[in-house]
């Protein structure tokens, strides 16, 4: 049985060693913090943005990283700097695209012990060792997410945003999946088990679009804002603060 919830007793005792790891725990503040202030300071300056994530492991010549490469040029052409984690696979495609392009091509690296090593295609380059911090740059300055077949990372960052734009947390940004073959059993999951479940509601299915036409992603995204400008606007400024 637990003991009494009042009962500290297994807390530990203060120990040099546990004030040792107290102390650098402490000191961690200000290395998180100093990501997230030199993220705002070097991404604030390249609006509008689109950030597109997708499997470090596909090859260079597989058509996801061709669609990818393909996606972040056209990106690039339209005005949008393009945003990618940094790495490898359709990471690369991205901002090898984007670094074809005319606009800036963004890497959001982050230090992992295997998968990732940054790619030469970046314009603009940024280090994490968090991921939760890294997570806060590909949102809050995208105007849109472009999201190709992708593991655990890519779903995460997927989830990531739905859940902030679902609770309104988020500015209702598009959210676009590239390869409709791919998708199309993890939507079925969410139609036919988190909605019946009432888990989720039938109308957030409406904050995912699907489309596997490189032209038609970029004109997606321009029909969506229907000529209001990509730049927040003040209450959705405020939305954003609180990321």
């Amino acid at each position: 049985m637990r003991g009494d919830m009042n009962d500290f007793s297994s807390i530990r005792p203060r120990t040099p060693a546990v004030d040792a790891e107290l102390n650098r725990e402490s000191w961690r503040v200000f290395q998180i913090m100093a990501e997230f202030v030199e993220g705002f300071e070097k991404l604030s300056r390249i609006r509008p943005a689109v950030s597109i994530f997708g499997s470090a492991r596909t090859p260079e010549d597989h058509p996801w990283y061709q669609k990818a490469e393909e996606v972040a040029r056209l990106l690039s052409e339209a005005g949008f700097s393009v945003i990618s984690g940094g790495g490898p696979g359709i990471m690369e495609a991205a901002n090898k695209g984007a670094h074809a392009g005319p606009s800036p091509s963004v890497g959001l690296n982050i230090l992992l012990p295997h998968e990732q090593h940054g790619n030469p295609y970046q314009d603009v380059s940024l280090t994490y060792r968090h991921f939760f911090a890294r997570k806060v740059m590909f949102i809050k300055y995208a105007t849109a997410y472009v999201v190709l077949p992708g593991g655990f990372g890519t779903l995460d960052e997927l989830a990531e945003c739905l859940t902030l734009v679902q609770t309104g947390k988020g500015r209702r940004i598009p959210i676009i999946l590239v390869d409709s073959g791919f998708w199309a059993g993890l939507l079925d999951w969410f139609r036919n088990i988190l909605c019946e479940a009432g888990t989720i509601s039938p109308e957030d299915m409406d904050l995912i679009q699907v489309c596997d036409d490189p032209q038609a992603i970029v004109q997606g995204i321009f029909d969506h804002y229907g000529g209001r400008g990509f730049e927040p606007s003040a209450a959705e400024r405020e939305i954003l603060l609180e990321l």
